[in-house]
């Protein structure tokens, strides 16, 4: 008997080299295997007579081989295999190309079972077919098919695995095919018991099959509604088990006691007027859901997701002022130096009018608004007496070098790339920050621009309270987008080079270069970082020597990339803003935190590889100031999906919009990364379904409401621990 936990190589039959194959498809124990779903099938179970074959029907024949030769066709240097295969109403012939090996497997006289195509060459005949030679207990029943009882129909397809039935076929990668999967996993599900972890009255109460019967019937079904009742099971367990981990970690968060911060109308009002622009009623109602939260005594977690250019930071800053006037600390944290720097340089102007230390600090850099130079050190030292109010940073102000005297406000900006054992993580390193309140843990507010699906924000951010910011402001103008034709490119290229005669500034982005060795099918890649890394700085400097030496040799060109180091990252954003380079040349490093009012136009090459929510970022890094923007998309691909995403960038105008389509388009697998997630497709495919996901999180709640540590289920306990090792969304 075999465990979930059993090695693939305990299993019988897998040979090393078939070991070594299957973990390019991430399969090293026999759950992985099991959980290895089919992403389609094949419909072979329509068994019918010779004689009642018609052309372009796929069908299934059972019978006699009477004949089979293989036969060199010399101009096309191919093997053809033909054979006669006959049953008690007529002969038909089969034909497969470029595999010989089939005249050992299958002999004349030997019972068959063929499930393919009909094709017409002068007569009928069925191309390339799968086959499977008849067991035992089958042969007795083929010949005659119109003669079968249901019952015996059914022992038939019970034991066929290839042919006369629904067909699963999985993701592949060389040398391992969905035929040989077929065969492994059914002598898996032979002898392996699946206990079942979700209790028994959430299955009846859902109307949800066992767990054995819904892994058996989502690879060996015997009705298309027995796939829709395994996936929903299936896509449940994973759904329920994300809502665990986010319900238990909420609750686990709430259980903490933070600072209370009181709130100051006159402070509020008076910041707010002076501003040189009129929030949005969307940006209101944001920073009061966030006042409301700071001024409790139980910590906020909350996401700020606001689309392209709604002004997250002023909110944020709103909330930073309350604190700092309360007598405490805030602190933004952000993914990149670039963000960071750019966090504190806003922050500045909104108060420059305010008397309140602020400063920055990060790996490379360091700075204030105070009048003299300080160094990291005294800066360090500032912020643990408490005489820095507002500290802008990347992450790395959470780690042991730096105390806080009463830090009460943690702002994350771009959290929405760290998933549920991120997150987790991320609010513990908070929650242990040194202060002189070690009773009580900062309130913690995440940002994210990009705006996220109704379904994903339920189903992936479950522990977080939302506030959105649908709306920009009303004097912005619309940025003009266009998909650039390959002969109309010079056309742009001449564009590009009158905005620039006009003072104006244009970014140029690059998609990495396609990695070849990636491209088994339906293989799970898992990339590597830096390789990736490496790709995209390639595909960005050949962009960047085409575009100095060839098509712009008069103008200034800038380089930027992720593999350049902080201070050569901050040197060209200072050039680039200061308007001392034109075009800057940059890889998706640009997608976030980049602010330049003079660039008015993103040309954005191999626009097909992004997906619509990242080319919404790169279209928001433009139209920023008074100028009419433009965005110009370049696509060398004729994939009809990819012009209908295209197409969905020029129509729609909201991120937030964008992003549903975005979901529907491509999937939640490539919206969220889920490459790496861990998560079957067939799980991500559930996270489209809004009424699945709500289910979920309700039975989530109301299990950890009555039992915290999960005491009276410890399969589910035991579940949720395994789960937590596997998860890794991004």
């Amino acid at each position: 008997m075999y465990s979930l936990s059993s090695p693939i190589q305990s299993v019988s039959r897998v040979a090393p080299a078939y070991q070594k194959r299957l973990l390019k498809l991430g399969i090293k124990n026999v759950r992985d295997l099991l959980y290895h779903f089919p992403f389609r099938y094949d419909d072979f179970s329509k068994i019918i007579s010779i004689v009642d074959l018609k052309l372009n029907e796929t069908a299934t024949i059972q019978g006699e081989v009477t004949e089979i030769e293989n036969i060199k066709t010399w101009k096309k240097k191919m093997t053809v295999t033909q054979a006669f295969v006959c049953d008690k109403t007529g002969m038909i012939k089969a034909v497969w190309f470029n595999q010989p090996y089939l005249i050992d497997q299958i002999k004349e006289g030997s019972r068959i079972s063929l499930s393919g195509k009909i094709a017409f060459d002068g007569v009928l005949f069925i191309s390339n077919p799968a086959y499977e030679r008849l067991p035992p207990a089958a042969d007795r029943q083929t010949m005659d098919n119109e003669s079968r009882t249901t019952s015996d129909k059914r022992f038939a397809i019970r034991d066929l695995r290839h042919t006369g039935r629904i067909v699963p076929i999985y993701p592949e990668t060389s040398g391992i095919t969905s035929r040989y999967l077929r065969y492994i996993i059914q002598i898996i599900l032979s002898s392996c018991f699946i206990e079942d972890w979700l209790p028994q009255e959430i299955k009846k109460s859902k109307n949800l099959p066992d767990l054995n019967e819904a892994i058996k019937k989502i690879h060996f079904p015997d009705s298309f509604q027995e796939i829709s009742r395994a996936k929903r099971r299936l896509g449940f367990d994973e759904l329920f088990s994300i809502q665990l981990v986010s319900v238990r970690q909420k609750f686990q968060w709430q259980k903490q006691r933070a600072p209370g911060i009181e709130f100051n109308q006159p402070l509020i009002k008076n910041f707010v007027d002076g501003l040189p622009f009129k929030l949005t009623d969307a940006q209101r109602t944001a920073a009061w859901e966030i006042l409301n939260d700071i001024s409790k005594t139980v910590p906020m977690n909350r996401l700020l997701e606001g689309d392209v250019g709604s002004g997250k930071t002023v909110v944020a800053a709103i909330a930073a002022l309350q604190t700092a006037f309360d007598g405490k600390q805030a602190a933004f944290m952000a993914p990149t130096e670039i963000l960071a720097r750019q966090h504190f340089e806003t922050i500045k102007h909104f108060f420059s009018n305010q008397d309140l230390p602020i400063a920055f600090l990060a790996g490379s850099d360091c700075q204030t608004n105070l009048p003299r130079h300080f160094g990291k050190k005294e800066i360090i030292e500032k912020i643990k007496k408490g005489e820095i109010k507002i500290i802008a940073g990347t992450q790395a102000l959470i780690q042991k070098k730096v105390e806080f005297k009463n830090l009460a406000l943690a702002i994350v900006d771009e959290q929405h790339r760290f998933g549920v054992a991120q997150r987790a993580s991320l609010q513990n390193n908070i929650s242990r920050i040194k202060d002189d309140s070690p009773k009580e843990i900062p309130h913690l507010l995440s940002m994210t621009a990009t705006p996220i699906p109704r379904t994903l924000a339920l189903a992936i951010y479950g522990d977080l309270d939302i506030s959105r910011l649908n709306q920009v402001p009303k004097d912005r103008k619309e940025i003009i987008t266009k998909i650039v034709k390959p002969a109309e490119r010079q056309k742009s290229y001449e564009f590009i080079r009158q905005q620039i005669k006009q003072s104006r500034q244009a970014f140029v982005i690059c998609p990495r270069i396609e990695n070849e060795s990636n491209k088994e099918t339906g293989a799970q890649i898992f990339s590597d970082k830096r390789k990736t890394a490496w790709l995209e700085t390639k595909a960005a400097e050949e962009e960047y020597k085409k575009l100095s030496k060839e098509i712009f040799p008069d103008l200034k060109i800038g380089l930027l990339h992720g593999r350049l180091k902080p201070a050569q990252k901050q040197k060209i954003m200072k050039e680039f803003s200061a308007g001392s380079i034109d075009i800057l040349v940059s890889t998706s490093v640009i997608e976030i935190g980049i602010d330049v009012p003079n660039a008015s136009v993103m040309m954005i090459e191999g626009a097909d590889r992004f997906g619509l929510a990242q080319l919404h970022q790169f279209r928001g890094r433009v139209g920023r100031g008074k100028h009419q923007s433009y965005c110009l998309l370049f696509s060398q691909s004729n994939s009809k999906d990819s012009a209908l995403r295209l197409r969905a960038l020029l129509e729609t105008k909201t991120g937030f919009d964008l992003a549903e389509k975005d979901l529907l388009l491509r999937g939640p697998g490539d919206f969220i990364g889920t490459r790496q997630s861990g998560l079957p497709d067939l799980s991500m495919a559930s996270l489209t379904d809004f009424e699945l996901v709500r289910q979920a999180k309700n039975e989530a709640t109301a299990i950890l409401s009555k039992d915290p540590e999960l005491k009276k289920y410890p399969l589910l306990a035991e579940k949720l621990s395994k789960f937590k090792e596997i998860i890794h969304l991004e």
